[in-house]
């Protein structure tokens, strides 16, 4: 089992930043490949970033620029350095791993665990 917990979630204003992290325990070590999803309220959940096979980092086409995710594998936590918050960033975020790539890192059926997520709400 792994558990994965999200924090850093708030509210601000158009054009402010939030850093999510998401710490992960429990058997994790072998879950290698971790990412982001969101869901916003009647909408489908879509992959944010993730760090994919070879240890580099992808991004979405709509945060490219502005969101950042990095890895402190001495501390078992991802984050998601998010700048330039538009008012559509709103949405529940979720930290995902998995132990295998072989699926396309947008997919949210290819992740094996899902953390509670953590709201982000962003005001004009």
């Amino acid at each position: 089992q792994v558990q994965l917990v999200e924090s850093g979630g708030g509210s601000v204003q158009t054009g402010g930043s939030l850093i999510l992290s998401c710490a992960a325990s429990g058997n994790h070590k072998s879950y290698i490949y971790m990412g982001w999803f969101r869901q916003a309220p009647g909408k489908e959940r879509e992959g944010v970033a993730a760090i994919v096979g070879d240890g580099s980092a992808t991004y979405a086409d709509f945060v490219k620029g502005r969101f950042t995710i990095s890895k402190d594998s001495a501390k078992n936590t991802l984050y998601l350095q998010m700048d330039n918050l538009q008012p559509e960033d709103t949405a529940m975020y979720y930290c995902v791993q998995r132990r295998k790539t072989g699926t396309s890192w947008s997919w949210p059926g290819g992740w094996d665990y899902w953390g509670q997520g953590t709201q982000v709400t962003v005001s004009v």
